[in-house]
């Protein structure tokens, strides 16, 4: 897909924020018939603009109290110790995150528990198990001020 025109980015800037929002109503939000714009939408899906969609749930309400960043160094900086944490941490739903960085660490980690006692089996457990972990180094968030989930869009 070409460049966005301010259609597109007035229709992914809408859907950001109400991603249940009908096709009848968005079109008319922005002044077009259901057809067309139900062919942008599905233009901007194939173009790759859109992920896909989901609900966001509260972590509060599920009683995940505890945001840690876990800063992870490998025992050993090669593909094969890399895809091999990379694949093991995919499976653990704990992690929200996972970014590779550069400086004294190899990754990030964002990781939810219910509380600090379950982070410490997370990490005695789970990520401890794995042989390829030189060294795990937690940052517990104290309070999240806030927290974006939609994307800029211009």
């Amino acid at each position: 897909m070409k460049s966005l025109d301010s259609k597109d980015k007035l229709i992914l800037e809408i859907l950001q924020k109400e991603g249940r929002i009908s096709v009848a109503e968005l079109a008319t939000r922005l002044n077009m018939s259901d057809t067309p714009c139900l062919r942008r939408i599905k233009k901007l899906e194939q173009g790759g603009y859109i992920d896909g969609y989901s609900a966001r749930l509260s972590a509060q309400a599920l009683q995940l109290n505890v945001v840690v960043y876990a800063f992870i160094r490998l025992t050993e900086n090669s593909d094969r110790y890399a895809d091999q944490f990379e694949q093991a941490i995919s499976q653990l739903e704990q992690i929200l995150e996972c970014s590779v960085i550069t400086g004294s660490h190899d990754y990030l980690l964002k990781i939810v528990a219910h509380d600090l006692l379950e982070y410490e089996r997370f990490v005695k457990r789970k990520l401890g198990s794995l042989k390829c972990i030189a060294s795990i180094e937690s940052t517990v968030v104290l309070k999240q001020t806030f927290s974006r989930h939609q994307l800029p869009v211009d």
